[in-house]
């Protein structure tokens, strides 16, 4: 299968030569999780790694797209209450965020859990983005330190919000449909007018379940996201880590009717389905397939904590007291965090621990564990 894309955007000539040097390298053909790498991370191009403004409220401030801690400090601040817990719980003293995007998140914690924190820990590839964060928590700099990578062994809580979504994916595409259909892996080829394009190869890769029906089928497998979460499981001695993401369990992630994938683009908070064009222009994501970071966590050693939506986790970590104290349209922005039309439903929250297992206030009512 191969579908002509439009030609790159001007701006975007650097990094675009730069993908078609490695495609060449590779014979011609790279993985689209390879792609997306590069389109991300690639130093000094990457849309996670150049200068764009990315996260805001509005688009005529340039961004692409909003997070809850950029709509309101309450995310952020009620997230604490469940962090707290947790620092209690494991009798530690530091958080690790990683992915800190604006630094939004970082200064509602350490202002809500004060002396709770000794020291937090940026873990975040984008240097860019470091200089942001550094003059939003300029207040904290004393307990601050930025890290690209994780140390052998850490102890702490673990907060990661809409950083799963970012890691790269394969994309699996069956033609044809459970009986008689192939699976291929979806990559990325160079047409004659050096534009990028979809090419299919036949692989033995497969979905972690059967996917019934007669259509064709488009899927992607998470093996760098699982990969991440071995890797905090390995490296994690005591603590806790708390994911929050869009995505679903598996039976639902891979549903019949989910044909089309979840691969979604972001730019001037309008969404597209190409990440082919305007590469370093815009954000490109996919959901989360929580039951096999789940799996991961527990093959590596440790307790799944809790899953829920993010609706009812932060419900249960207090969220309704504290909406109540707002004025009318802060209250309406706080909504959408819980509403199920907007982030509510749609958004998890997954946690795992290492240690002697315990139940997370945020999960006291509504787990979905079981559902995984």
């Amino acid at each position: 299968m191969r579908a002509v894309t439009q030609r790159p955007d001007s701006l975007t000539t650097a990094l675009h030569q730069h993908i078609t040097q490695a495609i060449a390298a590779e014979g011609g053909w790279l993985g689209f999780d390879r792609f997306m790498a590069l389109a991300l991370y690639t130093h000094g191009l990457g849309y996670y790694a150049n200068d764009s403004t990315k996260f805001g409220a509005m688009p005529e401030s340039g961004s692409d797209f909003v997070t809850a801690p950029e709509m309101t400090p309450l995310f952020g601040q009620t997230l604490a209450v469940q962090v707290g817990e947790a620092l209690a719980q494991t009798e530690t003293d530091e958080v690790w965020e990683f992915g800190a995007g604006s630094g939004a998140l970082a200064l509602q914690l350490l202002d809500a859990l004060g002396d709770q924190v000794q020291r937090y820990t940026i873990v975040d590839l984008s240097g860019s983005l470091r200089a942001r964060q550094q003059a939003k928590l300029v207040a904290h700099a004393h307990k601050l330190r930025w890290v690209d990578a994780l140390p052998e062994t850490f102890s702490g809580v673990v907060v990661g919000n809409e950083v799963l979504d970012a890691m790269p994916v394969q994309l699996l595409a069956r033609h044809g449909g459970q009986a008689d259909g192939v699976w291929h892996e979806r990559g990325v080829v160079v047409e004659d007018d050096g534009s990028f394009a979809w090419a299919d190869r036949p692989t033995d890769l497969r979905p972690p379940v059967d996917i019934e029906g007669p259509q064709d089928y488009l899927t992607e497998i998470h093996a760098q996201g699982e990969g991440f979460i071995r890797t905090l499981v390995d490296r994690l001695t005591r603590g806790a880590a708390f994911l929050l993401d869009y995505g679903f369990g598996e039976a639902e992630y891979y549903h019949p009717q989910r044909h089309m994938g979840t691969v979604m683009c972001h730019q001037g908070h309008l969404a597209d389905g190409d990440p082919l064009v305007a590469v370093g222009l815009k954000d490109i994501t996919a959901h989360v397939n929580f039951t096999a970071m789940a799996l991961a966590a527990q093959e590596a050693g440790l307790n799944v904590l809790g899953y829920t939506t993010q609706a009812h986790f932060l419900i249960n970590c207090g969220l309704l007291p504290k909406m109540e104290l707002l004025p009318q349209a802060q209250r309406a922005t706080a909504a959408k965090l819980i509403m199920e039309h907007e982030m509510g439903e749609l958004f998890k929250v997954l946690a795992v621990g290492a240690g002697e297992a315990w139940e997370p206030l945020g999960f006291s009512h509504g787990d979905r564990s079981h559902r995984l």
